[in-house]
């Protein structure tokens, strides 16, 4: 049997280093679902509906790959959804350090599921969402740092004209 793996994260907006991540993690596991947190505390650029349809968007080609939404505890939407790992991507130290207190924390809630850390392919080490949008939001371009699909969406929600 083949193991069922969650990739969690708000993706307000995917980035190509989140979609480095689902490509690769789709070779590693039978089944990825992306889990897209709904987190209105966060203030999303994006509602949750289009970021699930941005990533869908960006992900039709990889037959093993969906996209899900959830609220609350990430490892419990994994248990509901069958997933026995979890895959986080490590940029830099700073990543390193909350995502090993939340691996931890995650054990504790969760034994029977393992955390599996990626780091994104060196091109995208320094891309965030925070980032991006800031980017987007002084006029700059961000060309091959998101789909096409995605910066479409980013200029004409963030740019005034």
């Amino acid at each position: 049997m083949g193991v069922k793996a969650i990739y969690p994260g708000t993706f307000d907006p995917p980035t190509n280093g989140h979609l480095d991540l689902i490509a690769r993690g789709s070779k590693l596991f039978e089944h990825l679902t992306v889990a897209i947190l709904n987190n209105p505390v966060k203030n999303p650029l994006f509602i949750v509906d289009e970021r699930v349809e941005m990533l869908k968007e960006s992900t039709r080609q990889l037959g093993n790959v969906s996209v899900a939404t959830f609220e609350g505890l990430m490892v419990d939407f994994a248990k509901q959804n069958g997933a026995t790992a979890v895959l986080r991507g490590i940029r830099a130290i700073t990543d390193y350090e909350y995502e090993f207190q939340m691996a931890l924390m995650n054990r504790r809630l969760a034994p029977e599921i393992e955390t599996v850390f990626l780091q994104p392919a060196g091109r995208y080490s320094f891309v965030s969402s925070r980032l991006v949008k800031e980017v987007v939001s002084f006029g700059g371009k961000v060309d091959g740092l998101v789909p096409t699909n995605v910066a479409k969406r980013l200029v004409g929600r963030m740019r005034k004209p």
